[in-house]
């Protein structure tokens, strides 16, 4: 890998094994001759390369017009001299300018094209974050943090400390976690519009402050290295397609000596009684269904594999069931019920499956409420805790 320090806000780089030259930070020379140095590595990487060079602009946060006309220039001159070659301009909604600025070379070379890196690195999120599924998502807050509030202390979390709640969602953790807690400060991040507008309204309704909520893309947060004692990413890893790429993210920011702590689910260990096979055999669908999009529902038992692989030192994994006898027996059945809306409605029409599949699909997760209802009854919904140490 090649790299170029133009000075410390910007970074220019090439990646012969991915064949990927990349820009970040802020790039606002005063003239073109500063940029000498990194148009030689653009132009070093066009000769180097075969089929598609991408470049890389996700974490581009600031470029004014003399760098863009330069790095335009040698992009198109390019095209225009190597017909057998294509670009890919890799950028980011988090900094929505890119796009629009790069997509207008597409317009100029039809062999430049624009990627935003968001749609393809969340292909199953969709389902999760903009339709049936947020109303229940305080519900399932409220039924987790019965456990987590006596489990969290033992992952790192104490007053005072600098957290950061990353893929945040609709915002209710962190503010449970301030009230209960009392960070000096707390950074939540999502890339869901709707959810963050959702968590700034409740925290403006209730008068919550010390919470930053903000727009960004976990595997590309623009967030500055080693500031948070405590990094939290809560039923998220198993969503992602790349889980590995956030965890290198949370490493990041995390200060040395400060914790991540992560929470997943198995979801094939959903259990039920009385129906307990009915139950199983969804359960078991759900975790083949969510593979089909690119989403591990299974991931809980392998957060201690991806803590090591990812650096971190004494790793910290705990499980708990959240159950119908845990509270209130109705809001375990509304959990399940939106499941069910989700999974055996959305994600299975889109998967085209067969009318008798989704039947029976069905069955499962209404089986799964008879059992969390019945006076007799019992449902559980195992989750995973897991934690490490970023190294001093």
């Amino acid at each position: 890998m090649s790299a170029y320090n133009l000075f410390p806000r910007f970074r220019a780089q090439y990646d012969v094994n991915d064949q990927e030259f990349s820009i970040s930070g802020i790039l606002r020379p005063q003239s073109i001759d500063e940029l000498a140095p990194s148009i030689a590595l653009l132009k070093e990487s066009i000769a180097r390369v075969r089929g598609t060079l991408y470049v890389n602009v996700k974490r581009l946060t600031q470029m004014n017009n003399t760098a863009f006309h330069a790095f335009s220039r040698v992009i198109i001159d390019a095209c225009r001299a190597r017909p057998d070659l294509r670009f890919v301009l890799v950028t980011s909604s988090v900094v929505g300018w890119t796009t629009r600025k790069f997509g207008r070379l597409n317009g100029i070379e039809a062999n430049i094209t624009v990627q935003e890196y968001d749609s393809d690195f969340y292909p199953g999120q969709s389902f999760l974050e903009e339709g049936g599924f947020i109303p229940i998502l305080r519900t399932q807050t409220k039924m987790t943090w019965r456990h987590e509030r006596t489990i969290l202390p033992r992952h790192g979390m104490q007053p005072g400390i600098i957290m950061a709640d990353i893929c945040c969602g609709i915002g209710d953790f962190a503010v449970l976690v301030q009230k209960e807690f009392q960070p000096s400060r707390i950074v939540a991040l999502d890339h869901s519009r709707s959810s963050l507008a959702y968590a700034r309204s409740v925290a403006a309704a209730f008068d919550i402050g010390g919470i930053e909520y903000t727009y960004g893309d976990a595997s590309e947060m623009l967030l500055d290295q080693d500031q948070f004692d405590l990094v939290t990413c809560r039923h998220s890893l198993q969503v992602f397609n790349k889980p590995e790429l956030i965890l290198k993210e949370l490493f990041r920011i995390c200060k040395p000596g400060g914790r991540v702590y992560i929470t997943n689910e198995k979801n094939s260990h959903c259990l039920g009684e009385p129906r307990a096979d009915s139950i199983q055999w969804t359960y078991n669908e759900v975790a083949k269904l969510w593979a089909h999009f690119q989403m591990d529902i299974e991931l809980g038992p392998k957060s201690r594999r991806y803590l090591v692989e990812a650096g971190f030192e004494d790793i910290r994994v705990e499980s708990f069931v959240v159950t119908n006898h845990d509270g209130d027996p109705q809001d375990f059945a509304d959990v399940v019920a939106a499941w069910e809306n989700v999974y055996a409605g959305e994600m299975a029409t889109k998967r085209g499956d067969p009318p008798a599949f989704i039947r029976r699909f069905r069955q499962g997760f209404q089986d799964h409420i008879f059992a969390a209802l019945h006076p007799k009854g019992y449902a559980g919904w195992p989750i995973w805790v897991a934690s490490g140490r970023k190294p001093l």
